[in-house]
């Protein structure tokens, strides 16, 4: 299926199901996958971001996205399409990286490296060092640099 050429949200590349990551400790949640091989540099998604009423604390939610390059961060939005379900990886591992538009509540969505199909999708979390709601998480994936 191709998207049309006007949207301005497209994850046809990219599907959601049981992650990799999912195990006995961390219990079960979702990923994001390549739904289909995908090239260094080729755009995976696009989507917009609703930002959230002003006042929302995004330190205590891991579910909604950092939006803006303010510290502390004030603002925070919702993302659509599959990039709430793409997972986080230490800088500089990700197989993806998103690109903000944080002007024009955009985002894109592009490969760091050739993605075969069925891979898990991952990018890091802007957030991932800062934000109360990922201080576990980034105990984990920071691990090796304590």
């Amino acid at each position: 299926m191709t998207s049309h050429a006007d949207t301005k949200i497209d994850c046809s590349k990219v599907y959601v199901k049981k992650s990799t990551f999912s195990n006995e400790e961390t219990g079960d949640f979702d990923g994001a996958f390549a739904a289909v091989a995908i090239k260094e540099g080729e755009l995976v998604e696009k989507g917009l971001m609703r930002r959230l009423p002003e006042g929302f604390d995004g330190n205590t939610c891991p579910y909604i996205f950092t939006w803006g390059e303010e510290r502390p961060c004030k603002t925070w939005g919702m993302g659509s399409g599959c990039a709430p379900f793409y997972n986080t990886a230490k800088e500089g591992t990700a197989n993806t990286r998103m690109v903000r538009f944080f002007d024009e509540d955009r985002f894109e969505i592009y490969a760091t490296r050739d993605i075969p199909a069925d891979e898990e999708l991952l990018h890091t979390y802007i957030s991932l060092k800062w934000r109360k709601c990922f201080s576990d998480l980034n105990d984990i994936v920071n691990k090796d640099d304590k």
